[in-house]
Order: C-alpha cells, then structure tokens, then sequence
C-alpha cells in the first residue's frame, strides 16, 4: 500500500442548484466554477485515514434503479475513497458510488430516467452526459446550463435515454482535475428493438491515465514532468486488469471508451476485428473496417467485434509502449488478456 495518499485538486466554487424541473436559465444568469490559480492546482491534503476505504473491488458495476410512476430512478454520490489500482498500489480517487470507473449505467432506448447526484466531495461538481441527446438544462455545464452542485447538496437530473449506443458519463467542473481523478463512467442505451443476434461476450472497457508519485495522487499532467505513470482499463493496471472469458465460435463485443487526455491505439492479438460502431452510432455493414488496431482518442467511443476462432491466450493493449507499463515497468497498464477456450 502506497501511504499518505493526497488529491492535487482545484477550488472551485460555485453556488446552489436549480431544481431540475426549472426553467433552463441563460448563461448570464448563472455563476460558474471560479477558474483554478495557475497552471499547478491547488492541493487539498487528504490523509489515508480521513478518506474511506473502497468497499468494493472492481469498477463499472451495474448501478440498479427504482421504478417511480413510470420513470427509472437511479442514485449517485460523488465521494473520495482510497482505490485500489493493482496489487500494492493503493491512492485516492474521486469516485461514483465509491468504485472507478462509476457505475455501469444500462437503460433501454426511450426509457425516461432520473439521475439524484449528492455531493460529497470537497468541492462543486457536475455531470455531463456524454453524447446522449437531452434538454439543454441538463446537459451538466456550469454557468451555462446549470449552477454548480455545491458540497453536501443534491441536483437532479432527467431526460429520456437516447439515441442507442455507447455513451459516457463525467464531471463537467474543473474537468482537467476531476475527470482525471475518477469521476467518469459508462452509459449504455440499448436499442428499443432488441439485436435480433447479439453477441455472446459483450464487455465496456473505459480507458485512463494516473500520476502516482510519492503516495499523491495528481490530479492534472499539463505540467512539465508530470506524464502519467500508471494506465488503467476499469480502473485496474494490468495484471490486475479482468481476464474476458470467450468460447472458440462466440462472437466478442468489445466497447473502448477514452475518458482520459491521451490517445490509446488498441491492439487486438489473434483476430482481426469490425468497427461496428463510433461515437454510439452504428456503422452500415458495407462500411465496417476491418482492423487489428484501432486509435481510441479522448471522448471517442469504438465498439469493435470479432469472432474467437482460435483457443488460448489472447493479449489486448495499447500500442504505445509506455502505457502498458506500471510506474514505468512492464508489463502494466493497458493490457488484458482474452482467454478462448
């Protein structure tokens, strides 16, 4: 375990929410995060044993909702918890419902959804919903769409779940800092007419960066000497990374999302595979690549297929070398391993 974890973070401040049944207020009439002093980020000094242990192991769990008069109702809370990234290498994260990447979000196209966010973080915070179409008023941006979610308070957030596709889900405050230090997940909107032939395995593998240095956690790398050093796929640095478990025949779906800074060209040994979808939108079949790495930049969604026609051991990881390193060693980072059998 790596002690004295702390959060270089940005003050940001802002003032109360809106209820999310207001009217969606102009730009002028609201007051956003104050920008961050310089290019090095205040720091907020968070020992080991004032922020919570993770209660849970893995990231990008399937959040669970409730039903109220017709609309999905799900819960989220942004707190700091101390993360484990790999075996020894415990930090502070900023996390969803304490797990990094958030929670799996997985609604049907069309389905009306309710998103209750608590803040308990130091700082104001919001969400965005990446790539998904909503209302102007709850597309998450500070003093623009909506008041910043101050510490301790609550905002929520409504709209109908669309188009179908691969989405995520993020922090729009001070995103350089918050963004990088945990505050992404996924969002999944299937189709309204279910896949006449879904594939067998169908895995989301949400892509970052870190800089752990004597037991901080930093929060942004725009400074000189501050490259990330530890890469993770689901919040895990090989080899804690999940081994995805295929049978010889199945067909794999495999959903790349970059919610980090730096761009990940994904490598697939064995199989060549389809570019099926960009962005959440489908690509027509006549138009689908056929491709054995595929350059996943940031915000960028790839969903990619291919058949398991060989038994064994397959690698997948990023092609630039120093991110499939651990604190510069290797093997590390963004690699995992897909076991055919």
């Amino acid at each position: 375990m790596l002690a004295g974890a702390l959060l270089l973070v940005a003050c940001s401040q802002g003032t109360a929410p809106q209820p999310a049944a207001a009217p969606s207020p102009t730009p002028s009439s609201l007051s956003g995060p104050k920008p961050s002093a310089g290019m090095a980020h205040m720091m907020a000094s968070l020992p080991d044993e004032n922020v919570p242990a993770a209660t849970v192991d893995e990231g990008n769990q399937p959040l669970a909702s409730r039903a109220e008069n017709g609309v999905k109702v799900f819960e989220l809370t942004a707190k700091p918890v101390r993360w484990n990234f790999g075996e020894g290498i415990e930090q502070v994260a900023w996390t969803y419902n304490g797990m990094v990447p958030g929670p799996l979000i997985r609604v049907v196209e069309g389905d009306t959804v309710r998103f209750v966010v608590k803040n308990e973080l130091p700082e104001a915070t919001t969400i965005h919903w990446h790539g998904i179409e909503l209302p102007n008023g709850m597309d998450g941006v500070p003093g623009m769409t909506q008041e910043a979610i101050q510490p301790g308070e609550t905002f929520t957030y409504e709209f109908v779940a669309k188009p179908a596709g691969t989405f995520w889900y993020h922090s729009h405050v001070d995103s350089d800092v918050q963004i990088g230090v945990g505050l992404h997940g996924a969002f999944i909107i299937d189709p309204k007419i279910p896949d006449a032939d879904p594939p067998d395995v169908d895995e989301v593998l949400m892509l970052n960066e870190w800089r752990f240095v004597d037991g901080k956690t930093y929060a942004s790398m725009p400074m000189s000497g501050m490259d990330p050093n530890y890469f993770t796929i689901n919040g895990k640095v090989f080899p804690a990374t999940k081994t995805i478990n295929a049978k010889v025949g199945d067909r794999v779906r495999l959903r790349f999302i970059a919610a980090g800074q730096f761009v990940h060209p994904m490598h697939l040994h064995g199989f060549p595979f389809k570019i099926v979808a960009t962005d959440g939108h489908p690509v027509p079949e006549a138009s689908q690549l056929t491709k054995d790495t595929v350059l996943v930049a940031p915000g960028e969604r790839y969903d990619i297929e291919f058949v398991a026609a060989e038994p064994g051991m397959w690698m997948i990881h990023c092609h630039i070398t120093h991110h499939t390193t651990n604190d510069g060693e290797e093997p590390g980072g963004l690699m995992m391993v897909v076991d055919v059998e």
